[in-house]
């Protein structure tokens, strides 16, 4: 029973890990010390995805699960959770890439739009009416 609980931990954390890859730039907008979690984050979930490799939380929580009598998952994670879900036929190389792009691509306009926010707030974004103050 315990090792069931553990999976279903296992499988939590890497839920909310992946959701804090895409998203996690968003709680830097509220406090930007996050960055230094969300980036290095952000850097390995689009690795992961764009080589292929598995990440170390899928055979941990595979190890529990058979630990725990149930059969574990030859996949990754998001292959055998998330892949039936958004892409029933499966994904593809090309899926692949558009996933890790898109984390990328994500983060990039987010945290272009933090920059921007911190420039006009701290007046280095352009003074009202177009005119520009010096630095």
């Amino acid at each position: 029973m315990i090792y069931r609980i553990l999976a279903d931990l296992t499988l939590a954390v890497h839920l909310a890990f992946i959701v804090f890859v895409v998203l996690g730039g968003l709680l830097v907008a509220w406090r930007r010390w996050i960055a230094w979690i969300h980036i290095p984050a952000a850097l390995w979930g689009a690795l992961i995805t764009l080589i292929g490799w598995v990440c170390p939380l899928t055979p941990v929580e595979n190890r529990f699960r058979r630990l725990g009598g149930q059969a574990g998952y030859t996949e990754g994670f998001i292959e055998h959770y998330l892949i039936p879900v958004i892409y029933p036929q499966g994904i593809g190389d090309r899926g692949w890439l558009a996933l890790g792009m898109g984390v990328v691509a994500v983060n990039f306009v987010v945290y272009g739009w933090i920059l921007h926010r911190a420039r006009r707030r701290d007046g280095r974004g352009g003074a009202p009416g177009g005119q520009r103050t010096l630095p």
